[in-house]
């Protein structure tokens, strides 16, 4: 995959009493590049306490690696019911929000539960998707490296914030 097609970068927003935010420039601009739709899905990041963000095209790649994978473990006895439970998680607790002309989505109630975004989000580019943080979130998290909790730091600063 070209690089120009690979979520990369920071950036720290405000969401509002809705839970309106605006995505990136630079985010939606990779979106863009890889389809037409003006649409992010979000999920809960199976592994952190925050939300894991694509475009609807990289979906379908992440079906197709599903099912690579069940190919894969075919002689496992459970290899089915564990490819039912990733596919429930990877589409069923999906939630597709387009975004407008200026960039903004309205992150679902259940996905800022999900994720725990209150009144700042932290995107954070990870290549083939983008993460969304409560920033303090990240801050707190022990498996988050140093030099990854001193960008969240900084972003905050930027905007008068003492983490």
């Amino acid at each position: 995959m070209a690089l120009e097609h690979l979520f990369q970068g920071s950036a720290l927003n405000a969401v509002d009493a809705k839970g309106r935010v605006s995505v990136p420039a630079f985010l939606r601009t990779v979106i863009e590049r890889r389809g037409d739709a003006r649409t992010i899905v979000l999920a809960k990041h199976s592994q952190f306490a925050c939300l894991d963000a694509y475009d609807p095209a990289y979906a379908a790649l992440k079906h197709a690696k599903l099912e690579r994978l069940l190919e894969k473990q075919e002689e496992n006895a459970d290899a089915q019911l564990v490819y039912q439970q990733r596919n429930l998680m990877a589409f069923a607790a999906t939630e597709e929000v387009p975004y407008d002309s200026s960039g903004r989505v309205l992150l679902p109630p259940m996905m800022r539960r999900k994720g725990g975004i209150a009144d700042l989000a932290l995107f954070l580019g990870t290549g083939e998707t983008f993460q969304i943080w409560n920033p303090q979130t990240l801050l707190g998290d022990h498996n988050i490296p140093e030099d990854l909790k001193d960008i969240c730091r900084y972003r905050l600063e930027e905007r008068g914030i003492s983490a």
